[in-house]
């Protein structure tokens, strides 16, 4: 009656012949993309010992160096406002993977960028 199917499905698992991340790299990869970008914009402010802090944690995760450019042309203070959302996403990430340098290191970062946004408000309402 009805004709049988011949057919793998679509919704079956795919084979897997080829390689997969663990949770874990795949965090790692996350948290280095984020600490790089990070670092690109903390090139850009000129701040040299935090990008230095920046880049030990990316090599870390990596293995090996990040790229260093400073080429942004924006404001100080939309520079810090990306730095602030960088941190903060660095930030999750390395409380999801338990990794406390990382954590610690963009907590401070957060810290760092906030008070500078801070400081730039105070001279500008002057």
């Amino acid at each position: 009656m009805y004709e049988p199917i011949r057919t793998k499905s679509v919704h079956s698992m795919a084979d897997a012949d080829f390689p997969h991340r663990t949770r874990e790299e795949e965090l790692d990869i996350q948290l280095a993309g984020h600490l790089a970008a990070l670092l690109s914009v903390t090139d850009d402010l000129g701040l040299d010992h935090e990008a230095d802090r920046i880049a030990q944690q990316v090599t870390r995760l990596r293995g090996t160096q990040p790229p260093r450019t400073s080429a942004s042309a924006d404001s100080p203070a939309d520079l810090h406002r990306r730095a602030l959302a960088l941190a903060g996403r660095a930030l999750v990430v390395a409380a999801s993977r338990a990794d406390t340098a990382a954590a610690i290191l963009a907590a401070e970062q957060m810290d760092a960028h906030t008070a500078a946004l801070h400081e730039q408000r105070l001279v500008d309402a002057r």
